[in-house]
Order: C-alpha cells, then sequence, then structure tokens
C-alpha cells in the first residue's frame, strides 16, 4: 500500500511539475524579452523614486546612473510587441493591437520625459528638490499607459 501510494505521489507531483513548467515564459520569445525591461524599469524607476522620498539616502551620482539608465531601457521594450498579438501570459491588453497608434504614441512620451529627467541629472551636484517634477512626468506617463494598455 505504501508502495502504490508513493508512485501515485510522485506521479502527481511529476505532472504537476510538467503543469507548471507550462506557465513559464520562453525568455527568448517576445513576450519574454520585454517582461524583463519592463521588470528592469520597475525596479529602477522605484529605486529613483525611493531616493526622492527618503525610503533610500539620496545619491546624486547613483541618481543621474538610474535615471540614464531608465531613459535607456524606456526605449527598448516597444521593439518586443509584435505586430499582431502573441501568445503567453501577458498583461497586455488586446487594446495594444487594436489601437497600436495610441500605444506608440504613449511609449514616445515615454521616451520623452525619460530622456528630461537624464538630462537634468546629467548636472551635479543634483538637487533631489528639483528632480521631483521631471520624475513625477516619468510616473505619470508609465500610469497613463497601464491605464489604458495594462490588465492590473
Amino acid at each position: 500500500m505504501l508502495k502504490r501510494l508513493t508512485v501515485v505521489l510522485l506521479a502527481a507531483l511529476a505532472l504537476g511539475g510538467a503543469l507548471s513548467g507550462c506557465d513559464r515564459v520562453d525568455p527568448n520569445s517576445p513576450l519574454g524579452k520585454r517582461k524583463v525591461i519592463f521588470k528592469d524599469m520597475l525596479r529602477t524607476s522605484e529605486d529613483l523614486g525611493g531616493m526622492l522620498r527618503g525610503r533610500l539616502p539620496f545619491d546624486g551620482v547613483k541618481f543621474a546612473d538610474g535615471a540614464q539608465k531608465l531613459d535607456n531601457l524606456a526605449h527598448q521594450p516597444w521593439q518586443h510587441f509584435p505586430q499582431v498579438r502573441d501568445g503567453g501570459d501577458s498583461s497586455a491588453r488586446a487594446e495594444v493591437w487594436e489601437r497600436q497608434a495610441r500605444f506608440h504614441d504613449l511609449a514616445r512620451q515615454l521616451e520623452g520625459v525619460t530622456g528630461e529627467l537624464a538630462d537634468i541629472s546629467r548636472s551635479q551636484p543634483l538637487d533631489a528638490a528639483q528632480l521631483k517634477a521631471p520624475m513625477d512626468k516619468v510616473e505619470a506617463a508609465c500610469k497613463a499607459c497601464h491605464t489604458e494598455f495594462r490588465n492590473h
């Protein structure tokens, strides 16, 4: 009886592992590539916002490096949205493909405001108070796109 239970348990675990493997995103797929970029953008943006809100110590050099990194990242994910909706567990709504012109407009707006933040951050020493408005624009651009085109 114990052998039979062990075999059934092992079979169930193997099946569960196989099914959970189906949930994984191919890192080389367009979805996998844009997810990595968006997560990196989020981490970078959170660090910058954290410095401006006192959650992290403000460091002008680190902020400038982060602003440049965020600007570079802001130009990358759009190439990984194919012309036709791709499969997978994407947070992107169908509107990304149905309203591509608007989606690309919002992407260009994000690129513009991250570029402004990077430009302002090049002048050392940085004053955290002067960076708040440009960072607010970046966060607003992210939110605008998420509101229209992201599922959560």
